[in-house]
């Protein structure tokens, strides 16, 4: 498979970032089972990498809208206390373009204690609760109060650790997860990625606990499909508006649009397959 040995070509030759803080969360992840350093990975990649060319500020100085579909196929990179990398690939993503948007944090252009990061140089990362167990993660933009929501993960490396923090997160005895069921919705990559609120405010051109990397064999116009966002409410026209990205064909993104696929195919945009 042709992009799964670009995939393979491109972690060849990055290496793990400098070491961090200890996050008491993950304690219980600082020796491997079987007492080596190296975690299991994806059998698409390699376990040695080189300097990592991680994307800098520029990249994320971009509409909002823009970066939603700019991270489509970049790779989100997690270094855990005990130097074990977690690698994904962006697949899904919503843009919330702040103040006239209703569905954003920052409709109106309020600020607050919660959602400063919105409003913070783009690149800097917004972590929220939901229910009051669950985060999500966002990455603001340009534009007042405009941030990106991280929806979806392909897994690529650390898989094992992923299911264990998975299964830490999760009540009761549970089934071991599957690789497309780690990261396909916004609190799973969170819980897959050991990400919580001590991430809010972040900037993900400096933190070494967590950055992105550029992929290989980027998505082109005719593999992304633009929908509607998940689970806005009553919004008006902004419940409709197509700010939801994904890669077509992908079997990591969390809900696929067959209606708008179907559209998109009838007027010529891709081919059906």
């Amino acid at each position: 498979m042709p992009r799964k040995r670009k995939l393979l070509a491109q972690l060849s030759a990055l290496q793990s970032n400098s070491s961090v803080p200890l996050f008491d969360a993950l304690e219980n992840l600082n020796a491997a089972p079987d007492g080596a350093s190296s975690p299991k990975s994806s059998k698409y990649f390699a376990t040695e990498k080189k300097k990592s060319s991680q994307l800098e500020a520029d990249f994320f100085n971009q509409p909002c809208i823009s970066l939603a579909k700019s991270f489509l196929g970049q790779i989100l990179v997690r270094k855990l206390p005990d130097g074990r990398e977690l690698w994904g690939r962006i697949v899904e993503t919503e843009a919330y373009l702040g103040g006239e948007d209703e569905a954003s944090h920052s409709k109106g252009g309020k600020q607050t204690q919660r959602n400063a990061a919105m409003f913070m140089k783009p690149g800097t990362l917004y972590v929220y609760q939901i229910y009051g167990i669950y985060f999500c993660v966002n990455v603001s933009s340009q534009g007042e109060g405009a941030a990106v929501l991280l929806r979806s993960l392909e897994p690529l490396q650390g898989l094992d650790a992923m299911r264990e923090l998975r299964s830490a997160s999760r009540k009761g005895p549970s089934k071991l997860l599957k690789d497309w069921q780690l990261c396909n919705g916004p609190s799973k990559l969170c819980q897959a990625f050991g990400i919580d609120k001590t991430f809010d405010q972040r900037d993900l051109t400096q933190d070494a606990a967590i950055w992105m990397v550029p992929g290989h064999d980027l998505p082109g116009e005719q593999d992304v499909i633009a929908t509607k966002r998940i689970g806005i409410g009553n919004r008006g026209e902004w419940a409709q508006k197509p700010l939801r990205f994904y890669l077509r064909g992908n079997r990591f993104v969390s809900v696929v649009d067959r209606k708008t696929e179907r559209e998109m195919a009838a007027t010529g945009h891709f081919s059906c397959s």
